[in-house]
């Protein structure tokens, strides 16, 4: 992320590495039962997602970001504090844990690794309530994510998805071992090589081919999380972005992927 982000939600300069293009296209269908159950009577009246301008977060007085860009924003601002050693860690009082019983307006969906190392709470230096996140080793997809992915944006009106892979990923790694050996792995994991098995860039060798695979797995991923149609109309509509980023374990900064 990049050193010209505010450490303010919504303000600050446009560049930065969260910024770029957004992909596009599909529809969306308001279930009241489901939000209801899984959100709370507190949220139902607040329409993060209705209007597009930021909200104050629960039991703060801090503007919410509303928009792909704030959050964009937002997440870049969090990220220079974590790589430079200024962490904040908001948002744990006691005032905003009771606020937070009735109702949640998180504002980013991450989905991220399960490797222990890239917490995006920590990596982003968000607190209770700000991220939705979902991890699955080398952030692949099955009906359980896109489904949790889909109720964050279209239940929750979220208006950012970032797929954050990261440097040295062991998920990917073992992908590529199991196609120059063709070994089959054990129990579940033969399901996230072959996800991650259309990534792998065989242009490049050796770690170059994994640290290629890294990025062209988050980028795979993206597009396909673009492609659902309910979340292509967000995008299209101006009210998503889904951006692919990764997470440089030697640098702690996270930068967007083209």
């Amino acid at each position: 992320m990049n050193s010209h982000a505010t450490s303010h939600r919504g303000t600050g300069p446009e560049p930065h590495p969260f910024a770029g293009a957004r992909p596009t296209p599909g529809g969306t269908a308001r279930r009241t039962l489901l939000r209801t159950a899984l959100t709370g009577a507190a949220a139902l009246g607040a329409g993060l997602g209705a209007t597009g301008a930021a909200t104050a977060a629960p039991g703060t007085a801090e503007p919410r970001p509303g928009t792909p860009d704030e959050a964009l924003r937002e997440l870049a601002a969090g990220n220079r504090r974590w790589r430079t050693y200024r962490e904040r860690h908001p948002h744990e009082n006691p005032a905003l844990r009771r606020t937070l019983a009735t109702g949640q307006h998180p504002f980013a969906v991450v989905l991220g690794c399960i490797d222990s190392r890239v917490p995006p709470e920590l990596v982003f230096d968000q607190g209770l309530g700000d991220l939705m996140t979902v991890r699955t080793a080398g952030e692949v997809l099955d009906e359980a994510v896109l489904g949790s992915v889909a109720y964050g944006v279209l239940e929750l009106g979220i208006p950012l998805v970032v797929v954050l892979g990261h440097q040295s990923c062991g998920a990917v790694r073992a992908a590529v071992a199991a196609e120059q050996s063709g070994e089959h792995l054990p129990a579940h994991m033969q399901y996230l090589v072959d996800q991650i098995r259309p990534a792998i860039d065989h242009g490049k060798d050796g770690d170059a081919r994994i640290d290629a695979t890294v990025s062209a797995n988050v980028r795979l991923v993206r597009s396909r999380l673009a492609a659902e149609p309910e979340l292509a109309a967000k995008v299209a509509a101006g009210k998503l972005a889904i951006v692919g980023a990764r997470y440089e374990l030697t640098t702690q900064a996270v930068n967007r992927l083209a």
